[in-house]
């Protein structure tokens, strides 16, 4: 057979592979029908946390605690040194998860509960993070999406719990977001074409 029998068309046999497009697999979270209650789900790579990253996340919020700014006033103290913002903390042990969870994929969040820091985190920690599903339901208002409750568990190196926190998210269901987007795109399109009529008739005025 010839590159351009029809018994490899028919068959799906490309005719012409070096133009063929390569297949894109985009980067995302889980939809909530795939997401699993239950499962611990492991944030990698961790997150070796710093002096700067205190000091600047500090004073980025306007902070002016010195148990984050000042090493000599913080060495009298019961820890006897510089703690890492748990404001950072926190928002770190959210980060985490969102590769994994939520990226492409969630609405909003709802809330954040429950917040705990069991163990200080110092400069030269380095945080990792667990999430555990811990319930799922569609919503009855909007169709197509659902209420995720998760629970983010921040441990340092040696296994130390340094932040817990419940989380609440509204989730795209996988069907529903791809006919949102589908939607999206039409809407796009001929937004474009109107668009381009609209010039070429000022042109012919």
């Amino acid at each position: 057979m010839t590159a351009g029998d029809p018994e490899q068309r028919a068959h799906g046999v490309s005719t012409s592979p070096a133009t063929a497009s390569p297949r894109v697999i985009e980067q995302r979270g889980l939809y909530f029908d795939e997401l699993e209650e239950g499962v611990v789900y492991a944030h990698r790579p961790g997150r070796t946390v710093t002096e700067t990253d205190n000091v600047i996340f500090t004073t980025m919020t306007m902070n002016t605690q010195a148990l984050h700014l000042d090493a000599a006033w913080s060495a009298g103290q019961p820890f006897g040194q510089r703690l890492m913002n748990s404001m950072f903390t926190l928002a770190t042990v959210v980060g985490q998860s969102v590769p994994q969870l939520t990226q492409g994929t969630i609405i909003a969040q709802l809330g954040l509960t429950d917040v705990s820091f069991p163990h200080p985190l110092y400069h030269g920690d380095t945080l990792y993070t667990e999430t555990v599903i811990t319930g799922k339901r569609l919503s009855s208002s909007r169709p197509g999406q659902g209420i995720v409750t998760m629970q983010h568990t921040g441990r340092n190196q040696d296994g130390a719990v340094v932040a817990l926190a419940a989380r609440s998210c509204l989730m795209w269901t996988r069907e529903a977001h791809a006919a949102a987007e589908k939607e999206t795109a039409q809407k796009e399109s001929a937004g474009k074409e109107t668009g381009q009529k609209e010039t070429a008739e000022k042109r012919t005025i």
